[in-house]
């Protein structure tokens, strides 16, 4: 088995996501090919300076702006918003390997007699009229319904009527979404916009343990490295206990689709994709790499197991988002700001559209980061690029001894 530095696991992980020296990802070609890489990328609709997804992705895309991701899914139909770890985006390839969220959200839906009528009146309605929101579906009132794959709807009340019929038939692949307009989700018919043979198609993998297996190898790839450790990385990796993880872990070693490594100062083995390996031996080579910084996502793949990421890094990271104020150590909603291989900081912005502002809230530095000039400059210019990111035109600081940039 090899034996890592540190500094090798780190750079490992970073050259993986393509977070370190030359950009890997480029344009919108490039946004699609990390998605495929690392299986899917977490959604989220908070939009403090770009949701997660656009985060995730202009960190490690250069040329990346929001509306190419928005091309991705609404135009192109490359990818897929659809539960995978939580709400995603992932390739739209992968539509059939989730069948069994779709037939468990139709299973569930049983449960709620009274949708069966409002569904047929909800297809009707979108097959004549096109895509539309919860505000223009002509449907009154509220029933009791909550989804059985992902958190919505109310489960001890009732959910606006139209709202419950649009999120049910998302959630069984009747409908996909079509586009949205800043949170507001527009529906429409998915046959009119995925191949029949891609709807039509059964599960790749109907074995239960099959599909673990096949989504716990996604997550590693995902990652980079991972231990086979209880993790944040196994979210909704439905019923999947620890007994049943440790076999998958088995397998995969022994079919050679995973290899273990050993990292200095870490007692548990680590694990990566087979298909990495040509990038570890590259690493081994203890090549310098230019340095870049970015500002990550707070569901960034990369940070899925913040244990792994404190034992690699020795950097600590909350988000403090469900956090109540007073008892926030930092903020609202505040970016790890990373430097090479090295974690540096920290940061809260806050997008400012009305007067096209990115107000910097406030910058922490890690402890033992040296404020070089060197650092503030890429720092500095990793904030007018995410202000150009955010269609900001000037940066402005909330903080007094920040100097305001030109």
């Amino acid at each position: 088995m090899l034996t890592l530095t540190n500094k090798q696991a780190r750079q490992f992980i970073l050259l993986k996501h393509g977070l370190l020296g030359a950009h890997k990802f480029i344009g919108k070609q490039g946004a699609l090919e990390f998605v495929r890489q690392a299986g899917c990328i977490q959604f989220d609709p908070v939009d403090s300076c770009g949701k997660n997804a656009e985060l995730t992705l202009q960190s490690r895309v250069k040329n990346f702006t929001k509306q190419t991701l928005s091309e991705l899914l609404y135009t192109d139909r490359s990818l897929v918003d659809f539960p995978d770890k939580n709400l995603s985006i992932f390739p739209t390839e992968d539509w059939p390997y989730f069948q069994r969220y779709r037939q468990a959200a139709k299973d569930g839906g049983r449960n709620f007699p009274e949708l069966e009528e409002l569904e047929k009146q909800a297809i009707e309605y979108i097959r004549i009229n096109g895509a539309v929101s919860s505000d223009d579906l002509p449907m009154q009132g509220s029933i009791h319904w909550h989804s059985s794959i992902h958190w919505s709807g109310v489960w001890n009340g009732n959910t606006n009527a139209a709202r419950a019929v649009l999120e049910q038939l998302y959630s069984t692949g009747v409908l996909i979404i079509h586009h949205k307009n800043g949170s507001r989700k527009y529906y429409d018919l998915a046959d009119k916009y995925l191949p029949a043979q891609l709807l039509d198609s059964p599960d790749p993998l109907p074995d239960d343990f099959a599909h673990k297996k096949w989504r716990v190898l996604r997550r590693i790839g995902a990652v980079g490295l991972l231990w086979n450790r209880p993790s944040d990385a196994w979210l909704n990796i439905w019923d999947m206990k620890s007994p049943e993880r440790i076999q998958i872990f088995k397998e995969l070693l022994s079919e050679e689709k995973i290899l273990a490594v050993q990292v200095e100062g870490i007692s548990a083995e680590l694990y990566y994709r087979a298909e990495d390996h040509p990038l570890l031996e590259t690493v081994l080579e203890n090549r310098d790499y230019k340095p870049r910084c970015e500002f990550l996502a707070p569901l960034d793949c990369f940070l899925w197991d913040r244990k792994l990421i404190k034992a690699l890094f020795g950097f600590e990271y909350s988000w403090e988002i469900y956090t109540p104020a007073p008892k926030r150590k930092y903020g609202f909603y505040v970016l790890p700001i990373l430097y090479g291989d090295r974690f540096a900081g920290r940061i809260e912005a806050v997008c400012q559209s009305k007067t096209n502002v990115l107000l910097v809230k406030n910058i922490w530095y890690e402890d033992g980061v040296r404020q070089t000039k060197k650092l503030l400059s890429e720092i500095d210019k990793t904030l007018k690029r995410f202000a150009r990111f955010n269609q900001c035109g000037s940066i402005q600081f909330e903080t007094p001894e920040r100097r305001e940039l030109s």
